[in-house]
């Protein structure tokens, strides 16, 4: 896939020595926003590139633009999109778009019958997310596995998450379901339609989840069926 002069594919052998400018801008990138991320050594980022289970962006002139990897948990019955990162320079460019659409179609490729999840903050990633076809969830859809939530401890919400008893936290879930699931057309619609609401709501959900401790009364999502649309999970309060 090439967008604008940038080659957007499947990351191998070859290029493994951005592995380190890699983890270095994610590390930079947590930091600028206040938030925290599962750190990944340089090492584990080139493996995934010699698995054939990460994507680069680069442009036509090889210099490094944008990459996101697959993480498989509970036996590769759910699968993450991790770690999407963008240059500063490239940024709001479309570039992250490209990358998510194509490490969303390799995860498919590779775990067809495998439940696709993340977890975020941004407001532009759940839109690029509502029109792959993703739905917001409850915690209690993704996976179990402990390594999995293991992996928050590096993020300054950890206390938070734990507090919650992994229930919900500052980032909004996501899920794609490829045995059920709204279409992208669908999903897309209706974030569009709801995106001004939901904006407000991502603030009110930072104070709800900050002011409750964990004998709190307020609850941001609960463990009930899944919501069928973005306002209803907000509200299900």
């Amino acid at each position: 896939m090439e967008q604008n002069n940038i080659i957007i594919r499947v990351a191998e052998l070859t290029d493994t020595h951005y592995a380190i400018r890699i983890t270095d801008e994610m590390e930079a990138s947590a930091k600028a926003r206040g938030t925290g991320i599962a750190k990944r050594s340089p090492e584990y980022i080139a493996q995934k590139m010699l698995e054939g289970k990460a994507v680069i962006a680069l442009t036509t002139t090889g210099q490094w633009v944008g990459f996101c990897y697959i993480e498989t948990w509970s036996h590769g019955s759910y699968v993450a999109n991790s770690g999407l990162i963008v240059s500063p320079e490239f940024r709001k460019s479309g570039v992250a778009k490209g990358i998510k659409k194509r490490i969303f179609d390799l995860s498919r490729e590779l775990y067809p019958n495998a439940k696709i999840f993340g977890l975020t903050t941004g407001l532009a990633v759940m839109k690029i997310n509502s029109e792959l076809g993703y739905e917001p969830v409850t915690y209690s859809e993704l996976t179990q596995d402990e390594a999995f939530w293991a992996g928050c401890k590096s993020c300054v919400n950890y206390d938070i998450l734990m507090s919650k008893e992994r229930k919900n936290c500052m980032c909004t879930a996501m899920l794609y379901d490829p045995k059920d699931h709204y279409t992208p057309e669908e999903t897309t619609q209706d974030f569009e339609k709801k995106s001004k609401v939901y904006e407000r709501l991502l603030r009110l959900k930072q104070l709800f989840v900050k002011d409750k401790d964990k004998n709190g009364n307020r609850k941001m999502v609960s463990n009930g069926p899944r919501p069928k649309s973005l306002l209803q999970y907000f509200f299900n309060l």
